[in-house]
């Protein structure tokens, strides 16, 4: 439910992320000129930058692309918590793929963990990194089953934690699970470093160059969308959406679902820890020391699936409330929004994009866990490549399919696919360009047939065709973002139709 008292504090007009506005990054040239490497590495994010810097630490020729800038999508966009405590899933996990591989899901992320505390500290880098620990707590009876449930399956996993009763924020609670020792930090003053190692070592990085496909035929090579060709012996897809499909199907078994986040400032002194509610609406809390010194608490949750569900500004209206309630709004500095994908079995895919291409990779998949995610796929992709014994690999195996949660949600994810698809194409618009206001866009009738409009700050008119140049499907308007979302694949673009998130690759039509 929605909370609708709303405290009267501003948000924010436009959303930006703490971390990007933290943070001095450098920035590269676009490729333009044919080139040729070891491994190309698509996807500036954490997985594709902390793969470029091991393979490049390991004496390996690397190129990394990235269709924007770097660090500008989900890893920019994210909360920045470093834990393996990815929501209640231990006991999930435990019933579907068994105790054995779900003990490896929680190991894969404690190395991550560890590998990042340790990069930190080998390399001196000042990035707010904190030991915390991690909550997922209920007040509701319905939650509690699912609690109790998880606690078992910490137990029978080994997992360092604890059942308590109370937390040190001021929330009422049924109970909640501890997972001792997990840790946050600036995802962005982290990953800066590792870049510049990147070029220490040799490695070439490009910024807006756009990977339209692999091919291995005759020689092995990434071709981006201005002709030019990166010719490599190995090809890796890090960027959000798998760029390449390579007959993978992969938007068929992923979904987007985007969560939201406010940094606020409070009179209140935050206690420590991080935090998250078992139940829906979603509420996942921590802090981050700004470089004045003072607490920002980050207040996310909301996740709905892209392009779904209501006015999209009602999310952080939701969360101000949440926080005014909680902690007391001094101000709201920074807001902003992320967008992942989930998998069938909620696993990663993370390795070769078939048996059939071995030399071609994917990782892609967090839900919204990607710091250390992102980190266990580099640390397997480094270690698939440099022919290394990697304990996880088939555990996240992209080829794998488990009848029983697959096959169900492959057929609810595609239903709603269908459903949206068709809904699009059938609904009755009413609205008008001139009806639109300064700053507000919508879908509207224009000559008879539905068009995107957005109005800005300036009065200037911007129209564009819904219909989404991935399948088909009609995007609607994301009012929080300002940007026209995909309900069916989670592809999105930015008011003018530019592309933002895939799996789309070219943009929205331009409407005169």
């Amino acid at each position: 439910m929605i909370e609708t008292n709303v405290p009267k504090k501003e948000l924010p007009q436009f959303p930006e992320p703490y971390w990007r506005a933290s943070t001095n990054l450098p920035s590269f040239p676009k490729l333009d000129q044919h080139i040729t490497v070891d491994t190309a590495v698509v996807g500036g994010g954490i997985s594709g930058i902390t793969t470029a810097y091991l393979l490049a630490k390991a004496g390996v020729k690397v190129a990394l692309l990235e269709a924007g800038n770097i660090l500008n999508g989900t890893t920019g966009h994210t909360t920045a918590k470093i834990t393996a405590q990815h929501d209640i899933i231990y006991d999930e996990l435990i019933k579907q793929i068994g105790q054995e591989q779900a003990k490896l899901y929680y190991q894969a992320n404690m190395d991550a963990l560890n590998f990042i505390k340790q990069t930190v500290d080998e390399h001196k880098i000042e990035c707010g990194f904190s030991e915390q620990d991690a909550y997922v707590y209920t007040n509701t009876e319905s939650s509690m089953k699912k609690i109790n449930d998880e606690f078992a399956a910490y137990q029978k996993l080994g997992i360092n934690g604890e059942y308590v009763t109370r937390i040190a924020i001021p929330l009422p609670i049924k109970a909640a699970i501890e997972m001792k020792k997990q840790a946050q930090f600036h995802p962005l003053q982290y990953l800066a470093v590792l870049v510049q190692k990147i070029v220490d070592e040799g490695g070439v990085i490009y910024e807006n160059t756009t990977a339209k496909t692999m091919e291995e035929a005759p020689s092995s090579k990434v071709i981006t969308q201005d002709g030019f060709e990166i010719s490599c012996e190995n090809m890796i897809s890090c960027s959000h959406f798998p760029f390449y499909d390579g007959m993978g199907f992969y938007f068929s078994r992923l979904h987007a679902q985007r969560s939201y986040v406010l940094g606020i400032k409070s009179d209140k002194q935050y206690p420590g820890g991080m935090y998250l509610s078992a139940e829906d609406p979603k509420r996942s809390i921590r802090y981050t020391t700004t470089s004045s010194g003072e607490n920002l608490i980050l207040i996310g949750g909301q996740n709905h699936k892209t392009g779904q569900g209501i006015c999209t500004i009602q999310h952080y209206e939701a969360l101000q409330a949440f926080a005014e309630d909680t902690f007391g709004i001094q101000e709201i500095a920074y807001r902003w929004s992320a967008q992942d994908l989930t998998t069938l079995d909620k696993i990663p895919y993370i390795g070769q994009i078939s048996s059939l291409k071995p030399n071609m990779y994917v990782a892609t998949g967090y839900r919204k866990w990607g710091m250390s995610t992102g980190t266990a796929a580099a640390l397997l992709l480094r270690d698939l490549i440099l022919g290394n014994d990697n304990p996880y690999h088939e555990l996240y195996t992209p080829s794998r399919f488990d009848l029983t949660p697959d096959v169900k949600n492959f057929v609810v994810q595609n239903a709603d696919v269908a459903k949206h698809l068709i809904a699009g194409k059938l609904e009755i618009v009413h609205r008008k360009p001139e009806d639109l206001e300064p700053g507000e866009g919508s879908v509207v009738t224009v000559n008879g047939k539905r068009a995107g409009a957005y109005k800005d700050d300036q009065g200037k008119l911007h129209l564009v065709d819904t219909t989404c140049t991935h399948m088909g499907c009609e995007v609607e308007w994301n009012d929080g973002d300002r940007s026209w979302d995909c309900p069916c694949h989670g592809s999105r673009f930015t008011f003018d139709g530019d592309v933002m998130e895939g799996p789309a690759k070219k943009s929205l039509a331009k409407l005169n």
